[in-house]
């Protein structure tokens, strides 16, 4: 299956706005930009910006409209290339060997038999590339992973083939749409940066917040959800160990209609803003500040009164 019949293209920036609305992801112009040039480009995608403003999200959604697998390697301290990029069966390998033993099989048989395709493992970036269909690659926090890893991902993304020392050089099928996500908490190679497109995503303004919440919550009203923007960017606005992320927002705004709440006041805050923010000393700071009448972002009382 060749890569032009299996993935749909994207026509124009416009096209990559609309198809990522049907999947629920609304795109702002410099966001679809990217992703059409990437395409264009057959270049890597990194996508920087604060923890929960839909990175991650983005990859799933390009996935989804393009009718590509996703397939995601989840960065973390102490990653390194067997669980990146493949390792061998020593299970497998040792029953192997024990069988052949009692056949007394030659070293040299042995091992051309043990490390061979029905021993190796492959974990995601040699999967990636080795798909037959079209696939959408995320490497999701990968400022998590060390220097020597980041250069393990570069020496992939550079060539898509990996060098296998036991089998030899092995050359990707197709070039996978790659997405990589950093959360700022160290600085990136200057060669990896090379080697991508640069995206900046941040926390969405009031407007496209209350967008969201419309699309992902269709059954709220306009005025409980341009409340819920609001409150969540005043929130934002706090100094806090951790700001609602997109998906909190979501959550909060579903938690509101369970609880039948259509309207958002001092009793509602005190009640779920839990679900909004996970550390209790956010949860006090909020509740003082969203309390006080003068600093109300939506104009209701929230005395309770």
């Amino acid at each position: 299956m060749s890569e032009d019949r299996a993935r749909e293209h994207f026509d124009s920036v416009d096209d990559v706005i609309t198809r990522l609305r049907d999947a629920d992801y609304l795109a702002e112009s410099s966001i679809a930009g990217v992703v059409y040039l990437a395409e264009r480009l057959g270049k890597p995608v990194l996508v920087e910006g604060p923890a929960g403003v839909g990175k991650t999200e983005l990859a799933k959604a390009v996935a989804t409209v393009s009718g590509s697998r996703l397939i995601r390697l989840q960065c973390y301290e102490g990653l390194d290339e067997s669980k990146a990029l493949y390792e061998w069966n020593y299970k497998k390998q040792l029953l192997r060997i024990q069988a052949d033993r009692e056949h007394e099989t030659s070293w040299a048989d042995v091992e051309s038999d043990i490390f061979s395709e029905q021993f190796l493992l492959t974990r995601p970036l040699l999967e990636a590339i080795r798909s037959e269909e079209p696939v959408v690659l995320l490497i999701d926090e990968v400022d998590r992973v060390e220097v020597e890893t980041e250069a393990l991902l570069l020496e992939v993304l550079s060539d898509f083939q990996v060098s296998i020392p036991e089998l030899g050089t092995v050359k990707g099928t197709q070039r996978p749409a790659v997405f990589l996500t950093s959360n700022n908490t160290r600085e990136l190679s200057e060669a990896l940066k090379r080697r991508c497109l640069y995206l900046h995503v941040d926390y969405p303004d009031l407007d496209r917040e209350r967008e969201i919440v419309r699309i992902r919550v269709p059954e709220i009203d306009e005025e409980l959800a341009q409340q819920v923007a609001a409150v969540v960017r005043s929130v934002r606005s706090l100094d806090l160990k951790k700001a609602p992320s997109i998906s909190e927002t979501i959550d909060w705004a579903r938690t509101l209609l369970f609880l039948g709440r259509h309207e958002i006041d001092a009793a509602v805050l005190e009640d779920t803003l839990h679900v909004l923010l996970k550390y209790q000393s956010d949860i006090t700071k909020a509740e003082k500040e969203l309390g006080v009448g003068a600093k109300n972002p939506l104009g209701v009382d929230h005395t309770g009164g």
